[in-house]
């Protein structure tokens, strides 16, 4: 699974403000550069995700975004689709194939869509946080290679099948 850059900039966000765990509104601002993100495209992540309800924002001098609720209660699948919209079995180009094949692929793909959708609505925000409070400087570099980290240790099983290995779900490298 290949996560979009878009995808990969709400996930820094939210465990960043996860990861905070404060309370008070974090500025768009210090997300993007602590996150090393474009403030600008982040600032259109940030909407569409209050707008899912997954985080709330205070305007303001004093103002800035915290989660919408805790991070226990915030899923993976919740962001990925919050972005993406749903993960869906997609084909876009099989009339070659015969129509029976057409069919199996499309049921394998319907699988892994389900299963895909049942794992990461299975990780929360939480899950992904250090277990002890990190450092000061650790806070500072939050950023791309810890979602990256993360998202390697995130194993999504495909179809049974001749091979049993695990399908990896990984970050798409900024």
């Amino acid at each position: 699974m290949k996560l979009s850059r878009t995808v990969s900039y709400a996930l820094q966000a939210t465990l960043h403000l996860a990861q905070l765990n404060s309370g008070e509104p974090v500025p768009s601002s210090r997300l993007a550069s602590e996150g090393r993100m474009p403030e600008r495209f982040l600032l259109q992540i940030l909407r569409t995700l209050v707008a899912h309800q997954i985080l709330s924002s205070t305007r303001g001098v004093e103002g800035g975004y915290v989660l919408g609720r805790s991070a226990e209660r915030i899923s993976l699948l919740e962001i990925v689709e919050a972005i993406d919209g749903p993960i869906v079995p997609s084909l876009p180009s099989a009339e070659g194939l015969p129509g029976k094949t057409r069919q199996k692929l499309e049921a394998v793909l319907a699988e892994v869509a389900d299963r895909t959708r049942l794992q990461l609505g299975a990780i929360s925000l939480a899950a992904l946080l250090p277990e002890r409070p990190a450092a000061t400087s650790e806070r500072a570099s939050f950023g791309t290679q810890r979602i990256a980290d993360s998202a390697r240790r995130i194993a999504v099983r495909g179809p049974q099948s001749r091979s049993a290995e695990p399908l990896a779900v990984t970050a798409k490298t900024i």
